[in-house]
């Protein structure tokens, strides 16, 4: 009964990672360490499927390798987020929706500055073939 939880656990942040990829309020990265670590714990093939994807070798493997996020992705992070949600602002005025998003807004600049490590981009491999 416990691997079916983890397993039916593991699919919902799998799911819920992928859907970050497109909505960007919604936080990739953590949701497919959630899912990797649930499948891990519930399910080889399914542990070993995540691993291979695309999504999770663009988000999840930079993020363990680096151990953060280079400062221009979290800008454009920040800048799709804000953008996003002003538009949403806009569109449906009511005092509520803007508290929420705010807070979200509020959120998402605290995680970016202050929780999550920034980082330097990855070296391209042109330095190691100059140097052969």
């Amino acid at each position: 009964m416990k691997r079916y939880l983890l397993l039916a656990c593991a699919w919902i942040a799998c799911i819920a990672g992928f859907v970050g990829v497109f909505i960007p309020v919604l936080p990739t990265t953590p949701f497919l360490l959630l899912a990797t670590f649930l499948f891990a714990k519930s399910s080889p093939r399914c542990h070993a499927w995540i691993q291979s994807t695309k999504v999770y070798k663009k988000y999840v493997v930079p993020f363990k390798e680096e151990g953060g996020i280079p400062a221009s992705v979290k800008v454009r992070i920040l800048t799709i987020s804000f953008l996003l949600m002003g538009i949403s602002a806009f569109l449906v005025q009511r005092w509520y929706i803007w508290l929420v998003l705010g807070l979200v807004a509020l959120w998402l600049l605290y995680l970016m500055c202050f929780k999550i490590p920034t980082t330097s981009l990855p070296k391209l491999d042109l330095e190691k073939e100059e140097a052969e």
